[in-house]
């Protein structure tokens, strides 16, 4: 199961705290490091259990599980910019005076209904989460859609992809397996999209790479790995550097 996946099926107790626990095994949600149960990991001079060195790495590297959170795109937590910059006054403890100078928005007042309209947003993603849960229970005709990834940069009806419809592209353009060749490049987006993340597996979460060392790895599965490259980062799964010298995967 890759990021996304573990991501999107995590409990909310999991996703609040920002990691999993799978087969003695710490991973992170929000970037993939995996941390081995039982093992003392060593920082600054100081000596962590597992557990909470994963919590260190996540304060770390992502400041708190509510930054990474608010700054996944708007498609995917359903928030306006609006929305985030008051959830994230809000969580840094300011009170409506403050919210509302720094915004300069109406008056304490204004604040306040936002504050209300949040709410009555929370309260209604409960009561969908509710039937959601409870439509599982009678739908026994649903699909098994693949999660999108969480750097998608434009979450539209390209990612309305079936578990079916994965394997079949996959077969399809990769004859001789996932570590093989590429055949050719898909000419629909959504055939795109599978096989593009498929390529992410040849990367590793925690490397950042050079230009040539990427190219590299592209080459392997496809002629024009120019192609590929520029795909990876045009649907968010690969990034770079400004100058084009080193690539990593978006997490």
């Amino acid at each position: 199961m890759d990021l996304s996946e573990l991501f999107w099926n995590a409990t909310m107790p999991e996703l609040k705290q920002g990691y999993i626990l799978e087969k003695d095994c710490y991973i992170c949600l929000l970037c993939g490091k995996e941390v081995e149960k039982g093992i003392i990991y060593p920082s600054e001079n100081i000596l962590y259990e597992a557990e909470r060195y994963m919590r260190l790495h996540i304060e770390r590297t992502h400041g708190s599980v509510f930054d990474y959170l608010i700054g996944l795109d708007k498609k995917l937590t359903g928030l306006t910019s609006h929305q985030s910059q008051l959830l994230h006054l809000f969580y840094q403890g300011r009170n409506d005076k403050d919210v509302q100078q720094t915004l300069g928005i109406g008056s304490t007042s204004t604040v306040r209904h936002h504050r209300f309209v949040l709410k009555e947003k929370e309260r209604q993603a409960k009561t969908f989460l509710a039937m959601m849960e409870l439509m599982k229970e009678k739908d026994e005709y649903a699909p098994a859609f693949i999660p999108p990834h969480k750097t998608a940069k434009m979450v539209d009806d390209r990612y309305a992809v079936t578990e079916k419809e994965k394997q079949e592209t996959i077969k399809k353009f990769f004859p001789d397996g996932t570590t093989g060749r590429l055949e050719k490049f898909p000419p629909k987006e959504k055939q795109r999209l599978i096989v593009l993340r498929e390529l992410t597996k040849r990367f590793d979460n925690e490397v950042t790479y050079s230009e040539q060392e990427t190219n590299y790895i592209l080459e392997e599965v496809y002629e024009d790995y120019v192609l590929i490259r520029r795909y990876l980062i045009e649907y968010g799964l690969l990034d770079r550097t400004s100058d084009g010298s080193q690539y990593w995967l978006k997490s």
